[in-house]
């Protein structure tokens, strides 16, 4: 048997990474959906639409429940500061190239969990992200906050300063 040339190794190794890569994200899906059971699909449910159609982005509803233990509530923003010290849901975050108050703008929306506010923000696409879950996006505050309670894992949140 002859031993493989170099060249023939890195084009095997570039093979494999690239198939790792392409292969991680299902891999890491199918592991969470394993473990969490109906959690996973219920943030399967929350997440927006990433289909060749663009989501609908839904005016955020106030709301004020108990979710797992926690008390969590949310509404819009009074006089664009919502109580995160300025920076009321990034109202300006993604408005690049649109005159204001067009369709599409973000919403400045205030999140609380036990009294403690979570940042959150609107997103371009109008899917909204929190502190907590900075790289999941979620069709609604409600839903971000949701996350961010099953994140938290019972610890407390942490004030954001700039």
């Amino acid at each position: 048997m002859q031993r493989p040339t170099r060249r023939e190794a890195v084009r095997v190794s570039m093979l494999a990474l690239t198939g790792a890569v392409i292969a991680g994200p299902a891999t890491v899906a199918a592991a969470n959906g394993l473990r969490t059971g109906s959690a996973e699909s219920t943030r399967a449910a929350n997440r927006p639409n990433h289909g060749t159609e663009p989501a609908a982005a839904p005016e955020p509803e106030a709301f004020d429940e108990m979710y797992l233990g926690r008390h969590i509530e949310g509404r819009p923003a009074d006089g664009g500061h919502g109580g995160h010290g300025g920076h009321g849901g990034h109202a300006g975050h993604g408005t690049r190239g649109r005159p204001p108050g067009e369709p599409g703008d973000p919403v400045a929306f205030v999140v609380r969990v036990d009294d403690d506010d979570l940042h959150v923000m609107q997103n371009a696409d109008g899917t909204w992200i929190s502190v907590v879950n900075h790289y999941e996006k979620y069709r609604m505050p409600r839903d971000a906050a949701r996350a961010a309670v099953r994140e938290l894992h019972g610890a407390s949140l942490v004030p954001v300063t700039v």
